[in-house]
């Protein structure tokens, strides 16, 4: 819990610099303002809460622990139920206030978009909602997609079928299914349609009914295409779109489909709105600060443009 070398022990004491703190195997000492020793206690047992939870301590985590807003973020995101059982005993669950926003969100309305930077776990959460939806036999399968839409490189030719060609822009997706369902019975699973991973231009004429349905890296749609997806939504149904506006890889000044329908759709009854941000990034720790260090730069930019 301490860390490599105790680098979590030395982040939480950076919080305290007043404060002596040493730890020799399974002791820590504290020196100083008994006040000050009261409130580390407090932050101290937050901290091992958490691990107790997830068995794992990030910077991200400290910090967001070390807030003000600390001991309601512990209530909130502890009290959030497992999502779903994955392989090898992986219990996924939210594990930010905002994921949990996103469950809650999900359960209540029948279209939710979920928009936020990379690393905050938009996708992961919503195919961990649609597989235990499949499980819970509340859909009868689900469907991912994705704009096929190469982030800043031509790829060119790629060989093989149709499927071969397609699977490596559905890799995120991929991955976030092999942490939940075997191997085989995924397989399987795709096999048979229960679980379905195309191409948004594949989605066009049908209408999607009794399926938990996913569009990912949505701010790569066009207004059209959006607008060709959402209208695709059957009786009993569920869709989640998912989008980081900070990483649109369309043409030059070709207006974002998730964009135009966030704003074309605000307010609209039945649709919920959940907005993720660098306190939600759960990769490595670098990921928020370079995520901050490229939005510090972007509005520098757009100033400097004025």
């Amino acid at each position: 819990m301490l860390g490599v070398n105790n680098l979590n022990l030395k982040r939480l004491a950076a919080f305290f610099p007043t404060l002596k703190v040493t730890a020799r195997g399974n002791e820590m000492t504290v020196i100083g303002e008994g006040a000050l020793i009261q409130r580390f206690e407090e932050k101290f047992n937050l901290i091992v809460q958490h691990y107790h939870k997830y068995n794992l301590v990030s910077e991200n985590d400290i910090a967001n622990l070390l807030s003000d807003e600390g001991e309601k973020m512990i209530g909130k995101i502890h009290d959030a139920e497992i999502i779903v059982h994955g392989n090898g005993g992986l219990k996924v669950r939210a594990r930010t206030i905002n994921q949990k926003t996103l469950v809650q969100a999900v359960d209540k309305n029948d279209m939710v978009f979920a928009v936020g930077p990379a690393g905050t776990g938009k996708t992961y959460t919503a195919v961990a909602l649609a597989v235990r939806a499949l499980k819970a036999k509340e859909v009868k399968r689900i469907v991912l997609t994705r704009p096929a839409v190469e982030a800043g490189e031509n790829l060119g030719f790629l060989p093989g079928d149709l499927k071969e060609k397609l699977d490596p822009y559905m890799m995120p997706l991929y991955d976030a299914l092999r942490d939940m369902i075997p191997p085989e019975k995924l397989a399987d699973m795709i096999e048979f349609g229960i679980i379905e991973i195309a191409p948004l231009a594949f989605m066009r004429g049908r209408t999607l009914d009794k399926a938990f349905v996913i569009l990912d890296e949505a701010q790569n749609t066009t207004s059209m295409q959006m607008k060709m997806f959402l209208t695709r939504m059957g009786m009993t149904a569920k869709f989640v779109i998912t989008g980081d506006m900070s990483q649109i890889d369309l043409p030059h000044k070709q207006k974002s489909g998730l964009a135009y329908a966030l704003d074309v759709l605000k307010g609209v009854e039945g649709i919920g709105v959940v907005r993720l941000n660098q306190n939600d990034v759960i990769r490595h720790e670098l990921v928020k600060r370079i995520i901050e260090a490229f939005d510090v730069a972007e509005r520098k930019e757009k100033e400097d443009n004025k």
